[in-house]
């Protein structure tokens, strides 16, 4: 089959696909709501589920391009397209904290039908220290507290900060290269994780990581120390502080190589404990091995636990997402008591 017969198959399947009848519900009003990915929809829909009654319901998809193309500048690109009647999600990245220093963080603060997260993206919501010992629970079935994630992420928030700052600054000057994001990462990752004394050691040692990428960086660019400065002062207006940053750099890299990372580690721990403790029952042979094996069937895959988090609503960059959401509906003349107690 020749390409080009090929790809106008493929993309004729595909408007098919995105042309399938959907269920009308009489006297329903449907809004259609684009996200960037197929990942992201969960995000949205748990939001979104505590708007929706018996005449308004929300319908979350990708963009329905014949070409499949997705991401943020294919949402950003449909804004002349938005209406009450098509909302459009995206990641804030940076642009929540650039607030109107670039052209894109314009378009998205001037556009009343995009909503963004606030937070860098929706992983940062799914990382939320809080909520990470209930992850731990859920994958393996023990709730002892051996690490307190809470004062963790607030240490590594506050020994990643300045270069944090630095990162920032260099995408709002479109000067990426002088700390690029692979760079950031490298400086900011986790390559383990040291249990004792809720994980000191290794903050330490990522402190020295910081310190030493920290002075580099000064030494290459001593005009930018002062302007850095003056760009934390904006930021802290926009809730960004030196034991949150966990909310506000790149998502994937706070998950990847951050939080699974921790997760890893603990979770290793309290299955250990579980087997140590049911191996020294009283027990012996088959019985033993039954009870170990059972067990063992119940520990679950700790990301894909994370992936399914909803346990971030108390944070306050959510009660902004929900704040913009209750002045949209309000726009269509929904009260919030007609929408409580769906």
């Amino acid at each position: 089959m020749k390409k080009k017969q090929k790809y106008r198959l493929e993309a004729e399947a595909s408007t098919r696909a995105l042309s399938t009848p959907r269920i009308i519900r009489p006297g329903c009003r449907t809004v259609q709501v684009y996200v960037e990915g197929y990942e992201d929809v969960a995000f949205w829909r748990c939001i979104l589920d505590d708007y929706e009654t018996d005449t308004l319901r929300f319908e979350i998809s990708v963009p329905p391009r014949a070409d499949l193309a997705k991401g943020k500048k294919v949402i950003l690109g449909m804004v002349p397209e938005s209406s009450p009647d098509l909302l459009l999600c995206i990641d804030s990245d940076f642009d929540y904290l650039f607030d109107g220093a670039t052209e894109q963080s314009r378009l998205i603060r001037e556009s009343p039908y995009v909503f963004h997260t606030y937070a860098y993206a929706t992983e940062n919501y799914l990382c939320y220290p809080p909520s990470l010992h209930t992850v731990c629970v859920k994958a393996t079935k023990n709730d002892a507290e051996i690490f307190d994630f809470e004062r963790f992420m607030s240490e590594y928030s506050q020994a990643i900060y300045p270069l944090f700052l630095w990162y920032a600054f260099s995408a709002l000057r479109h000067s990426e290269l002088t700390f690029t994001l692979i760079d950031f990462k490298s400086s900011v990752k986790l390559n383990y994780l040291d249990l004792e004394n809720n994980g000191e050691n290794t903050l330490e040692w990522l402190r020295r990581q910081v310190d030493k990428r920290l002075s580099h960086l000064s030494g290459a660019n001593e005009s930018w120390i002062r302007e850095i400065s003056a760009f934390a002062a904006t930021l802290q207006d926009k809730g960004v502080r030196p034991d949150n940053v966990y909310l506000f750099m790149q998502g994937h890299t706070l998950m990847d190589n951050v939080v699974i990372v921790l997760l890893h580690a603990v979770c290793e721990r309290l299955k250990q404990m579980t087997n140590e403790k049911i191996s020294a029952s009283s027990q012996r042979g088959v019985v033993l091995r039954n009870e170990l094996s059972n067990y063992n069937n119940t520990i679950r895959n700790v990301r894909e636990i994370l992936l399914d988090n909803e346990n971030y609503k108390d944070c306050f960059l959510y009660r902004k997402l929900q704040q913009d959401f209750e002045q949209y509906l309000a726009g269509l003349g929904i009260p919030r008591q007609k929408r409580e107690g769906r």
